[in-house]
């Protein structure tokens, strides 16, 4: 594996592989891998000729009151993930290399970022979606793989490539969990032991919907109470917000269907996390 930190470095790389007729494919994370990240590294090799992941923990995506000086950082235990994988190329650029002095551009995202996510983390999108760009301009991949944890993200990815006319396709992969159903994402490291309980709430409240959409189940209403219910009995979740939605438009639902979105986000302690169930498939 090789490790590049500088955009040179990784433009005359993709500018080799290129020659050579090498389809590459991009995994892009903010590092502190698990085995969801690892399964986009599994997607991308199974599409790509050559795989490149991204370990960079953009500033731009967090808040001024949200958690990037404690986000979890361990680049030696992620070195040894990604190898063990097959990645061929891990870049990790610092800070200056990806916003260098004076850089003041940013891509602006439209209604479907203004909605939970976009409501809750003001400028989040916008930072999300302009580091995705420039790994995309510096990578020039033919296929970019994100994880359905982070749902509406990967529905703004997507309608950026779409209108911004990116050369590229994107895919996402099913979100990796726990062996109780706890979705796989970095934060979970900040959960105590009776956190990390209290937080199985929300992939069971998510089955739950999924299980009365199976049995019959259509009222939007009707399944978000169903939820609510059952993390009544989870007192530690502080729920933000719980979305019966479109999954291209994310807007609000009436009546689901087998393409329908719930999505959930909360706090459990001090921590944020957010899970989602595309009805029709199951978590």
């Amino acid at each position: 594996m090789i490790e590049l930190t500088t955009t040179q470095e990784l433009k005359a790389w993709v500018r080799a592989m290129h020659a050579r007729d090498r389809r590459i494919g991009l995994v892009p994370t903010m590092g502190a891998l698990h085995e969801g990240h690892l399964s986009l590294v599994d997607a991308a090799r199974s599409g790509s000729d050559v795989v490149v992941m991204s370990i960079f923990v953009n500033p731009a995506q967090f808040g001024p009151n949200e958690d990037l000086a404690r986000y979890p950082r361990d680049l030696v235990r992620d070195r040894a993930l990604a190898s063990s994988r097959g990645v061929d190329v891990i870049f990790v650029p610092p800070v200056e290399a990806m916003y260098p002095d004076g850089a003041e551009m940013r891509v602006v995202p439209g209604k479907v970022a203004t909605r939970w996510e976009g409501e809750f983390r003001p400028g989040h999108f916008a930072g999300v979606l302009t580091i995705v760009a420039k790994l995309f301009h510096l990578s020039e991949p033919e296929c970019a793989w994100f994880g359905q944890k982070d749902f509406q993200q990967a529905a703004l990815i997507r309608q950026m490539v779409r209108d911004l006319d990116f050369p590229l396709e994107v895919e996402v992969v099913p979100t990796v969990r726990e062996a109780g159903g706890l979705a796989l994402s970095s934060r979970n490291a900040f959960l105590s032991a009776a956190d990390r309980e209290q937080a199985l709430g929300l992939s069971r409240a998510l089955a739950a919907a999924a299980a009365a959409f199976g049995s019959g189940t259509r009222d939007a209403a009707a399944l978000e109470r169903l939820m609510r219910g059952g993390l009544a009995v989870h007192p530690g979740v502080k729920v933000e917000y719980i979305a019966v939605a479109d999954p291209d438009t994310l807007e609000p639902v009436q009546h689901a269907d087998e393409r329908t979105v719930v999505l959930i986000a909360a706090r459990v302690g001090s921590t944020r996390l957010i899970d989602n169930v595309i009805l029709g498939k199951g978590l």
